[in-house]
């Protein structure tokens, strides 16, 4: 059987460069259907109206109004989303950084630049793909 686009896992993306997310939608595409929100208050706004059940969200972590770590903290105290996972994608890279993430509910860590091979494992992993 071959896969549909509507067999895909949906991803939402949550990334304030415009050049960025439209470069990791078309990554991630390839794998999983994913949108985009260009900020966590945006992500948190459709992952909690949209009858879409995501099953990833992929997050940047500055971004304005609301960050990375607030959104995967909110995520936590929704019923309906604390058991999406989450992968953080950020230029802070030290090790405060990694903790920071890890403890307001990231499964994974990933520090720009990366690998799109890394990125790409890391989802699948999340996802519980092969």
């Amino acid at each position: 059987m071959e896969a549909t686009e509507k067999s895909l896992p949906k991803v939402l993306i949550v990334e304030d460069d415009d050049a960025l997310a439209r470069m990791l939608k078309k990554v991630v595409s390839t794998i999983a259907d994913p949108d985009l929100a260009y900020d966590g208050e945006e992500a948190l706004g459709i992952l909690k109206t949209s009858a879409t059940d995501y099953r990833l969200v992929l997050t940047d972590v500055a971004m304005p109004r609301m960050d990375g770590h607030t959104l995967a903290k909110e995520m936590k105290k929704e019923k309906r989303l604390q058991m999406i996972p989450v992968i953080m994608l950020t230029a802070k890279a030290g090790p405060t950084d990694v903790v920071a993430g890890i403890n307001s509910g990231a499964r994974f860590y990933l520090t720009k630049p990366f690998q799109q091979d890394d990125l790409l494992a890391k989802i699948k992993k999340a996802l519980g793909l092969k």
